[in-house]
């Protein structure tokens, strides 16, 4: 089938089916292999959606929503035959309201831009993936992305009030309000939120704005001799009552590609490093606790920032970690997530996979909630992933979930991990959600083949 129909539908240019262009809207971020979409629709409003969906659901083509293409599970990779519908153009920023502390945004807005808008007015947008310069706020919904300061604020779901999205048949809802409190019914925001397209599109989204904080924020960086050391002052700053926005572990692995890049200077003795940072109204005394905490766990050398700039330096290691590993080669990105008091335990594991079936793992972590990345670096030159690093994986996922941990904290599942829900959820709670699907989309064309 070809998509002249829909073509005939919507605004001349919507429709796109020159093959390069297809070929570009249908990667993500992973190394997946997509299947050949039959177009793309640039969608620029929520009427162009429910035409796009109306059109698939009646002659049963699936479509794969996507938003900047930044994902890592696979989840907005193009299957054979579908129609890749983009929201990157739907990206207006409806409503920014200050006295209620909340702003109403369209799926192509990106995550970085809303928080600007909001700081212009003392607010914030707390959610904060790694790629917040790049990733819209879709993607971060169709997720429940987490990032850097969720070890506070929590993921993305804490902060949806409200959703308007189309379902299969080209119908519009709204979930939710404009309230901080809403009981009536189901929780729908909450079930879309994370559901990576497979229940719906999400046009428009109202989310909750927080007062920025009043000053500047205090970074603390130590390094470590092991990543057990580090892992264990993670431990010790939540043990102590410490409420740091955000508590970062890059390993060595990482550190040295970060430095082959960009030239950081990483010391012979270090293994691991912790980075924290307090956004408090006073954050000097609090920071000072953490820098003795790190001291106190062994770390053999603690920097304390001493203003903005020195800060975001600091924070930058960080940021850099993923693409300095891709540069190395194709990599499997997971995020296993434990409880925080096992972090030590699930470093551990992590060490002990990669070294028993020689793989190359880098890891970072959002240590202060408990949510690892364990990156498996393999040659660019392998069209599929090799079978030591499925291995060195099915470990490290049995070993988040026998410390009582989950498969993914952020990431979603997508394609990459479907292969382990079973062992999370269960075949009871997995025919409750292919029950939910088969409600939401009896015909089966929202992004088939992920999440579920």
């Amino acid at each position: 089938m070809g998509i002249e129909g829909l073509a005939e539908r919507l605004a001349e240019g919507v429709v796109v089916g020159d093959p390069g262009v297809v070929a570009s809207y249908s990667r993500d971020q992973t190394f997946v292999v997509p299947g050949e979409a039959l177009g793309v629709v640039l969608a620029r409003s929520t009427e162009d959606v429910a035409v796009t969906l109306a059109w698939a659901d009646e002659n049963r083509v699936p479509v794969v929503p996507r938003g900047a293409g930044t994902g890592l599970a696979g989840g907005a990779t193009a299957t054979d035959g579908s129609v890749v519908l983009s929201l990157a153009r739907m990206n207006a920023i409806r409503e920014l309201n200050t006295a209620d502390q909340y702003a109403v945004v369209e799926p192509g807005v990106i995550n970085a831009d809303l928080d600007r808008a909001a700081r212009a007015h003392g607010l914030m947008y707390a959610p904060d993936p790694s790629s917040h310069e790049i990733s819209t706020l879709g993607g971060n919904l169709a997720t429940n992305a987490g990032g850097l300061r969720c070890v506070k604020y929590g993921v993305t779901r804490e902060s949806v009030l409200g959703l308007e999205v189309v379902l299969a048949g080209g119908k519009v809802i709204n979930t939710g309000g404009r309230t901080v409190k809403g009981v009536t019914g189901y929780d729908l925001t909450g079930l879309f939120v994370g559901s990576e397209g497979t229940l719906g599109v999400i046009t428009g989204a109202t989310l909750r704005l927080r007062p920025a904080p009043s000053a500047e924020p205090v970074t603390v960086a130590g390094t470590f001799p092991s990543m057990v050391a580090a892992g264990e002052a993670v431990a010790a700053v939540v043990a102590a009552g410490i409420e740091p926005s955000l508590l970062e572990l890059v390993d060595r692995a990482t550190l040295l590609a970060i430095d082959d890049w960009k030239n950081i200077g990483v010391e012979d003795d270090t293994a691991a490093m912790l980075i924290g940072q307090v956004d408090v109204a006073e954050p000097r005394e609090p920071a000072a606790r953490m820098a003795a905490l790190f001291e106190a766990a062994g770390a053999t050398a603690v920097a304390v920032s001493e203003d903005r700039a020195e800060s975001d330096e600091l924070l930058g290691i960080r940021r850099m970690a993923y693409h300095a590993s891709e540069r190395l080669g194709h990599c499997l990105v997971e995020d296993v997530c434990v409880p925080r008091s096992k972090v030590p335990e699930m470093i551990a594991r992590i060490e002990k996979a990669a070294s028993g079936h020689d793989v190359t793992v880098l890891t970072v972590a959002h240590a202060g909630d408990g949510n690892l990345h364990p990156l498996f670096v393999f040659d660019r030159g392998e069209s599929e992933v090799p079978a030591p690093v499925w291995a060195a994986a099915d470990e490290i996922f049995q070993g988040a979930l026998d410390l009582g941990g989950t498969l993914t904290g952020e990431h979603g599942v997508g394609v990459l991990k479907r292969r382990w829900l079973g062992l999370e959820l269960g075949d009871d709670r997995l025919a409750v959600q292919h029950a939910i699907k088969a409600a939401l989309d009896p015909n089966g064309i929202l992004n088939p083949g992920k999440a579920i």
